[in-house]
């Protein structure tokens, strides 16, 4: 169950990158999902990582006043 919540945001983090949509994350999200479940714990800590490492990105631009861009 957490692998489908990182997968989730791994696709939302990835559907903000291109701007295209909702369908496209949903997307890939699934397939990082599928991906992490075989990697197992790896898996689990790459995809966190790097949802929060975006996360992290967004919330310091904001805090100097930079636009986000989506």
């Amino acid at each position: 169950m957490i692998g489908k919540i990182v997968g989730a945001l791994v696709g939302r983090e990835m559907s903000r990158r291109d701007g295209a949509g909702g369908l496209k994350g949903a997307a890939l999200g699934a397939i990082v999902a599928g991906g992490m479940r075989r990697l197992g714990p790896l898996g689990l800590v790459l995809g966190g990582g790097y949802a929060a490492k975006k996360a992290y990105d967004r919330r310091r631009m904001s805090k100097q006043g930079v636009p986000p861009r989506y």
